[in-house]
């Protein structure tokens, strides 16, 4: 089935139906364990696995670097599918598909080199930029300090999504200076240690915990040439929650019309003998699928802006680049608010149409408001309309970076 058929809208391109083909079978692998993995708290190991040994890590290299050459607005409508299937597995690979954006867009031809080929060979890389607990907003705990011809890591990072499931963790660090600096670490070097101690009520399987690096050794090739990512990277990394939660929507959509549909029993005050005959219920089911489907078409809409970004950057022209990205910034803030709210309304809403039995954990309906609430609060909406009216009002650009930690 495509996406049209679906009622979800036509792709985001004329090939995209056959570039996604590949992938929907494994998407319904993964969809279909969903519910249980949640209830049994298993993290999705296989599931990605399966992603990997497709190519789907590969989607944006260009063809002739072993890749799909996707699209962006190819990729976040892959991702929209993915999420439908199970949130959790996508944000997992945040962070995989932001590096692939930093060595497409690096300036090193070394570093292109170097990782194109590792990401051709179906290795994938997590999350080690966040730092808790006393972290300053401006600096890094973690350092990488120079010892002879090798480099010595200590620190620890959190919200390290992926990076259990991962060949390797992108992180940043300071040096001996206290100067900013990046690094690719492998997962299963000595002094690395990976822990699973994320605890929040959703996206409970994205491994977004804690690892640490005590005096873990690196060699030059694995040290970042330049701290700087691509310069569009603040609208990507927003747009991938926004994707998720776009998919997210879609997922409940299909479960609330699957519930009402196998529903018998009816209230003595409904409208009909039939609950999947009940105009009120069809009302809310009609409802919910109206908010993914919005949800979903706003963030293609800014992926589009994202891959004018991206166009900018290869055609070299610096002004150029430095507007599409302040308007990719634009549009994504510009849908934060809006696609957040569609998704935490109809998550909750989706409860009316049915009964008591809703509310078993067993249905899995739960999660999709837990994964919902979760994601929202990574993604921060409360400064974003803001940042917009700021822009609106006064022609102030959005921040190019966002960070948390103490001043």
């Amino acid at each position: 089935m495509t996406t049209i058929d679906l009622a979800w809208g036509a792709g985001p391109s004329a090939r995209y139906d056959t570039l996604a083909a590949r992938f929907r079978p494994i998407f319904a692998r993964i969809r279909d364990g969903a519910i249980t993995r949640d209830l049994e708290r298993r993290l999705p190991f296989d599931e990605l696995s399966w992603l990997k040994e497709s190519g789907f890590t590969t989607l944006r290299l260009p063809v002739e670097s072993g890749g799909f050459g996707a699209s962006l607005p190819e990729l976040f409508a892959l991702l929209i599918e993915l999420s439908e299937a199970d949130t959790n597995v996508t944000n997992a690979l945040r962070s995989h598909f932001g590096f692939t954006e930093d060595v497409l867009n690096s300036r090193f031809a070394e570093q292109r080199a170097r990782w194109l080929p590792r990401i051709a060979e179906r290795e994938t890389v997590g999350s080690g930029f966040s730092e808790s607990g006393d972290a300053k907003l401006a600096a890094f705990s973690t350092a990488l300090v120079r010892q002879g011809d090798h480099w010595l890591l200590n620190g620890r990072k959190y919200y390290t999504s992926g990076s259990l499931f991962a060949d390797w963790i992108n992180l940043g660090a300071v040096d001996g200076d206290g100067n900013p600096v990046s690094a690719l670490v492998p997962t299963r070097a000595a002094g690395v240690a990976i822990v699973d101690d994320w605890d929040g009520f959703g996206q409970s399987l994205s491994a977004s915990g804690t690892a640490t690096f005590a005096d873990v050794l690196l060699p030059d090739a694995y040290v970042n040439p330049s701290p700087e990512r691509f310069r569009y990277a603040t609208a990507f990394f927003q747009l991938v929650h926004l994707a998720t939660l776009a998919g997210l929507g879609r997922a409940a959509a299909t479960d609330v019309a699957r519930l009402v549909g196998e529903r018998k029993r009816v209230y003595s005050h409904g409208n009909a003998d039939r609950i999947a005959d009940d105009p009120q219920i069809l009302q809310i089911v009609g409802r919910v699928r109206g908010a993914a489907y919005a949800a979903g078409a706003i963030a293609l809409k800014a992926a589009e802006a994202v891959q004018r970004a991206y166009e900018a950057r290869l055609a070299g022209d610096d002004d150029a680049e430095t507007a599409a990205v302040a308007i990719a910034d634009l549009e994504v803030n510009q849908a934060v608010t809006v696609i957040t709210t569609l998704i935490l309304e109809a998550t909750t809403t989706l409860f009316d149409a049915l009964g008591a039995s809703a509310a078993k954990r067993g249905t899995g309906l739960d999660r999709h408001w837990r994964n919902a609430r979760t994601i929202a609060s990574h993604n921060p909406r409360v400064y974003r309309d803001r940042i917009v009216g700021d822009y609106a009002v006064n022609g102030t650009p959005p921040p190019g970076q966002y960070r948390v930690g103490q001043p």
